[in-house]
């Protein structure tokens, strides 16, 4: 009774993920005449609810991007412009530690191309691409356009008549599209961030000491409250459209994605770790940032005229004379804004700014709470100090990207946390009292507040210690490089147990995740189940596969499923996006699905669709060594306890 109770049990709960071919995105490919040489490719897809497709520009380390294959083309048509996307959004993926961007819905991408040879009227497209929801699918789509009738289809692969491609790249088709929109989430994340920086900056040596002197100046100049109150609003409302001015001009010269291209670009990275690490020593007293004297003495003259136009230059003068204490942060804020792509810098420079105005105008408005403000001291150049440090520990990320793009591991994960480690310790020190630096003033005792910063930087400082040793640090999930791109997978201190237990292993296994031996060849894996007698854990995965991470960051760490997945069942990983070519003589044409079969990816998924009726990843299956599924298969599972009873429901039925 029992038994049955369990069937039905399985049953229930893995009834959505029975064997079967997915297909969650519909293709319409449309081609028009734009003139007598020149066409545009459109690819239309219809995504179903819930899943989304990756973008062309999804980062290196992430998802799959979509990527086309254009047949022939070298002397029958060239690239005219960019490939462009439709509307894209952005979301940080803590797995694999970049911002994945892709479409929901809709998608479509369009091309546009000058026919060279007029005698050739056929091109042929191979598109691939990533689509994922609870699991993961990797697609490749053929497509054939003709240039005399207009018409456009999906083609099967055996009908690609000519095998000579050329992969796109970044001088053909895969380019930034020129317009791509941040979703509302990462903008309404980058205001907030930008307003408290706007917030951070105000408590600086350079601004703080200006809102009463200013306040004190609209309410004096004045004739009545009612008027100073109105010079105050145009202050505030000048200092806005100043630095809001400042993101447009960026967003224009760069375009609205340009620096999103950027953000993974090595270069940019390396140059922005120099600006901030330079950004960082001048609030720590190295030196100060200033602009010409010349330019505040100017906008003054301008100021004194009085008016309006006098207001909007006093704006001016405080943007000029602060730049010491704002510049560094709003170039830090400006930096990560550009690299969110879109009308981010517009939108930083709005909460930045909205920030720095609005104690000038509450205090026009209200001058008594003027009494309350503190006075100035020493806590200002504190206030410094500390963002000094932060954007030092900024920095390393933009170095850390640079190197994570190179796959150098010069700047592995250990390295980072170390520095990190260091930075933060050193600002618990300088909190404590223990350190001064140049513009500090003398004192025999700190503060309460300081005292209380001091010890939240501590702990956060005793945090990241255990990350040297392997703990995810899930605090600070995306700051640091991924777990995998490290000197060891068990941090410091594990390199000999990573040695220990790589020893004998039979022939074609490789320590998996978590150090799990794991077979990446099917017969190899089989043959080896059958001389232990042990049940096959059939696990279709890929390296770009997000849901299959997190089912081995999160579910096979656990340890009950470690020590089954390590004990009572030989674990076989096939990777359905391994690019890797296969041999020649060992590729072909599926009798399945009609695609050429041309990598070991390839081979693997099409052993899913052929044997499983299934293209979904992750898919896992138990199997005897005749190869016979002991249970139903089952996709993405994050509860442990579930997967807990399958894995020991299919081992029970092989023992029988």
């Amino acid at each position: 009774m029992k038994k049955i109770f369990y069937l039905l049990l399985l049953g229930f709960v893995f009834v959505k993920v029975q064997a079967q071919i997915i297909n969650p995105v519909k293709w319409e490919p449309r081609i028009e005449k734009k003139s007598t040489s020149e066409y545009v490719l459109t690819f239309n897809g219809n995504i179903e609810a819930g899943w989304h497709v990756y973008s062309q520009f999804t980062p290196e380390d992430g998802p799959l991007p979509a990527e086309f294959i254009f047949h022939d083309n070298k002397s029958n048509y060239e690239f005219i412009g960019k490939a462009t996307e439709s509307e894209t959004k952005r979301e940080f993926n803590e797995i694999f530690g970049v911002d994945e961007i892709f479409f929901s819905d809709k998608v479509t991408f369009t091309q546009l191309i000058k026919q060279i040879n007029p005698e050739k009227e056929i091109i042929q497209v191979e598109l691939s691409y990533q689509v994922c929801k609870e699991n993961c699918i990797s697609e490749t789509k053929y497509f054939e356009f003709n240039l005399k009738t207009l018409e456009a289809k999906e083609i099967q692969a055996a009908d690609i008549v000519n095998e000579k491609t050329t992969k796109t790249d970044a001088n053909s088709t895969i380019e930034k599209q020129p317009e791509s929109k941040e979703s509302d989430s990462s903008l309404y994340m980058i205001f907030f961030i930008a307003f408290l920086s706007g917030f951070a900056a105000l408590l600086t040596p350079c601004v703080f000491p200006m809102i009463p002197m200013t306040v004190s100046f609209f309410t004096k100049q004045s004739k009545t409250k009612a008027k100073g109150i109105k010079n105050a609003i145009i202050y505030g409302i000048s200092i806005i459209l100043i630095y809001v001015f400042l993101g447009t001009v960026i967003t224009l010269i760069f375009g609205a994605d340009a620096l999103n291209a950027l953000s993974t670009n090595v270069w940019f990275n390396v140059i922005f770790f120099v600006l901030l690490v330079v950004f960082s020593l001048s609030f720590l007293g190295a030196f100060e940032i200033m602009l010409p004297n010349s330019w505040a003495n100017k906008v003054d003259r301008q100021a004194d005229k009085g008016g309006i136009l006098g207001i909007v230059f006093m704006a001016l003068a405080l943007a000029i004379v602060s730049f010491s204490c704002t510049g560094p942060i709003i170039g830090t804020l400006l930096v990560e804004a550009a690299s969110k792509g879109g009308i981010a810098p517009i939108v930083g420079m709005l909460g930045f700014s909205f920030a720095l105005a609005l104690p000038f105008m509450l205090f026009a408005m209200f001058p008594g709470w003027l009494n309350t403000l503190p006075k100035s001291g020493g806590w200002l150049n504190t206030v410094k100090v500390f963002l000094g440090f932060i954007e030092l520990a900024l920095a390393f990320k933009f170095l850390s990207n640079a190197d994570l793009v190179l796959q150098l591991h010069w700047f592995e994960r250990e390295i980072f946390l170390a520095i990190w480690i260091a930075i933060f310790g050193t600002l618990a020190f300088y909190l404590f009292g223990k350190i001064t630096l140049p513009h500090d003033s003398p004192s025999s005792s700190i503060s309460v507040g300081r005292l209380s910063i001091g010890l939240v930087v501590l702990v956060f400082t005793i945090y990241l210690i255990p990350g040297l040793w392997g703990a995810p640090l899930k605090l600070i999930s995306g700051f640091p490089p991924p777990m995998t791109y490290s000197e060891s997978p068990y941090g410091v201190g594990g390199s000999n147990r990573e040695s220990t237990s790589a020893i004998a292993l039979p022939d074609g296994a490789h320590k998996g995740p978590h150090d799990i031996m794991a077979f990446t060849d099917y017969e190899k894996g089989l043959a080896y189940a059958k001389s232990v007698n042990k049940p096959i854990l059939l696990d279709f995965t890929g390296f770009a596969c997000v849901n299959c991470r997190k089912m081995e960051d999160y579910v096979w760490s656990d340890p009950r499923i470690l020590s089954i997945l390590n004990n009572e069942v030989v674990l076989i990983s096939l990777y359905v996006d391994d690019k890797r070519e296969l041999p020649i003589e060992e590729q072909y044409v599926s009798k399945e699905t009609g695609k050429k079969i041309k990598s070991i990816g390839n081979k693997w998924s099409d052993f899913q669709i052929t044997r499983y009726k299934a293209n979904a990843q992750p898919y896992y299956i138990i199997l005897d060594t005749k190869e016979k599924s002991l249970n139903q298969p089952v996709g993405y599972m994050p509860d442990i306890t579930e997967y807990e009873q399958w894995l020991k429901y299919g081992i029970k039925q092989f023992q029988k």
